[in-house]
């Protein structure tokens, strides 16, 4: 999957979140990634990324196909660990760009995207869930319906609040605007 012109104005826009040797890093990791795609586990392969991307930022979450840095300044950065995580990288960006203003309010904001990461804002997750808040999430699931967008993987795990106790999901990636879309295509 190659950059669009978009991307590589991105990754070439001077004031970037990430320095030119972090951005190097990811590409090193990207281009080493398929070595590991066979590891046992997860963690056996976010263990491995962190040694090679070896950035500054402490790690605060790991799946299956994306590592999570905290930035420091507000932000995030997820790094893919599979092509499965790249694709959810574009996917984000792509919905955040291109979805209705009613679903973008209920979607964690992208600021900056490059072929294998992304940097979002960064949403308080340590939060206790309530009955209620399984009613918002099927509102929500109803809500991205009707605007056009499958929401795989929606649960509250994905989810976070606003200080105006608004639910935000912070990891769409695996939602579609398209049947024809590639994550699409890995549940068919």
């Amino acid at each position: 999957m190659s950059p669009t012109n978009d991307q590589n104005e991105i990754l070439s826009n001077k004031n970037s979140m990430l320095s030119h040797d972090e951005i190097e890093a990811i590409e090193s990791w990207i281009s080493q990634m398929g070595k590991y795609r066979f590891f046992k586990t997860a963690k056996q392969k976010m263990l491995a990324a962190k040694e090679i991307l070896n950035l500054k930022y402490n790690m605060i979450g790991h799946g299956n196909n994306r590592i999570v840095y905290d930035l420091n300044n507000g932000y995030i950065l997820k790094i893919a660990l599979s092509d499965l995580g790249i694709i959810c990288n574009t996917n984000e960006y792509y919905i955040y760009n291109n979805c209705n203003e009613e679903v973008q309010k209920h979607i964690c904001p992208v600021m900056e995207f490059g072929p294998s990461w992304i940097i979002m804002k960064k949403m308080d997750t340590k939060m206790q869930h309530v009955i209620s808040d399984y009613t918002k999430l099927i509102e929500l699931k109803l809500k991205f319906l009707k605007f056009g967008i499958i929401p795989i993987d929606l649960r509250l795990a994905n989810a976070a609040f606003t200080e105006e106790n608004q639910m935000v999901v912070i990891d769409y990636g695996l939602f579609t605007m398209d049947i024809k879309n590639s994550v699409f295509r890995w549940f068919i």
